[in-house]
């Protein structure tokens, strides 16, 4: 197929493309088939008999992230603004207090977590929010850090390190994750807010952003637009919609993004600064409605995806495997499937996608994956608690 595309006319292979990934939509919605014609195939054969999840901790509605401490309690950040504890294996019924107002609705609350890198000298917590301070209704995403007692199940030194400007009502599209590199350097995702045609090309507006900050939250003078008037000189990457998983890979310190597409269009990519990912000028995506908003799929100057879903899995949270406990997952990143319930395996090389492979199923909606301090791999599921990854035969 992809040589007798090759052999027509480029205007003539984009219109056909764009056809093929509306018909491949409608019939996803006549056939409810996962995967079908996403851009690597799914191997659901690999893993499917060698893991399986055991109980950790009941309780949770929304576990949207989680960080393991040193001492292995677990955090794990409820999307209704609590920030709650699991002591060996036990729920406490304290939470951490210290926490800034969060507008708690939609898809917005309390969202990422995570540990500085100098964690055991420096315990600053790291985590993204809703947040309805500044211009405008509504709220806008935030990252704060503050100074974690755990003892004291308290914050202090609460400090908003960046907050995008002008605040909207609508409830979706706040992102967010946080990632850390070798360079004192942290990274976060805001989501064009539902301002699809307003925000992720625009960067003198805030939204649809991938973000760089040195850890204390001043911005990099080496950033890619610090020197464009008027641009927001912490955005490192731009023409995002929804990133929900951000991830480095520690063997080779490249950072690498999922978000979420339309009706169908979800990607992964490799994040490099300065860079146009597209959206919403290019997609293999539909409205929801089924009509199309764009009939590119790509376009000179603007990065196409290291892998596309089609349909849509609505791609959770995001690891990059480096436990000795897992041996076959090692060097691998794994993410979760919100919408069919599974855990999807992707391996890497040379910053390309190589393959993806299906773990576990029908495990209800993946919110959020960790790799604990003690090797464990950690699961959240909506209304299904915290679980551990272990061998099946265990």
């Amino acid at each position: 197929m992809k040589i007798l595309l090759k052999s027509l006319p480029k205007s003539l292979c984009k219109l056909l493309n764009s056809i093929l990934v509306s018909t491949v939509l409608c019939l996803y919605g006549v056939l409810g088939v996962s995967h079908a014609f996403d851009s690597h195939p799914l191997d659901t054969t690999t893993f499917s008999e060698r893991y399986k999840l055991a109980d950790v901790s009941e309780g949770f509605d929304i576990p949207w992230a989680m960080v393991q401490l040193p001492n292995h309690d677990i955090l794990v950040s409820e999307r209704n603004g609590e920030l709650r504890v699991i002591r060996q294996g036990k729920l406490l019924d304290r939470v951490i207090t210290g926490l800034p107002k969060i507008d708690e609705n939609g898809q917005g609350g309390l969202l990422d977590l995570a540990l500085d890198p100098d964690f055991i000298n420096e315990p600053w917590l790291y985590f993204t929010y809703s947040d309805s301070s500044g211009v405008g209704r509504g709220s806008n995403t935030a990252l704060m850090r503050a100074k974690l007692n755990i003892e004291a199940m308290s914050l202090s030194e609460q400090t908003r390190l960046y907050k995008g400007k002008l605040n909207s009502t609508k409830g979706q599209h706040y992102g967010s994750r946080i990632a850390f590199d070798q360079n004192g350097y942290v990274y976060f995702s805001i989501g064009d807010r539902g301002k699809r045609d307003v925000n992720p090309q625009d960067l003198n507006k805030d939204g649809g952003k991938i973000y760089r900050l040195y850890r204390d939250g001043q911005i990099p003078k080496d950033n890619p637009f610090v020197d464009e008037k008027g641009a927001k000189t912490a955005v490192y990457s731009y023409g995002h919609r929804n990133p929900q998983g951000l991830a480095f890979d520690s063997s080779t310190g490249v950072l690498w993004s999922h978000e979420h597409g339309p009706k169908g269009g979800d990607e992964i990519n490799v994040i490099s600064s300065g860079k146009n990912y597209g959206w919403p000028v290019i997609s293999y995506g539909v409205n929801y409605s089924g009509t199309k908003f764009t009939n590119l799929t790509e376009k000179q100057g603007m990065q196409t995806p290291a892998l596309y879903w089609l349909p849509s899995i609505a791609p959770s949270a995001m690891i990059f495997s480096t436990s000795d406990k897992y041996p076959e997952l090692k060097g691998k990143f794994l993410l979760g499937s919100m919408k069919f319930g599974y855990i999807v395996v992707v391996s890497v090389n040379k910053n390309k996608v190589q393959q993806q492979f299906k773990l576990l199923n029908n495990l209800g909606r993946v919110r959020s994956i960790m790799q604990g301090v003690d090797g464990f791999i950690y699961v959240g599921l909506d209304g299904g608690g915290i679980k551990k990854l272990v061998p099946k035969n265990s």
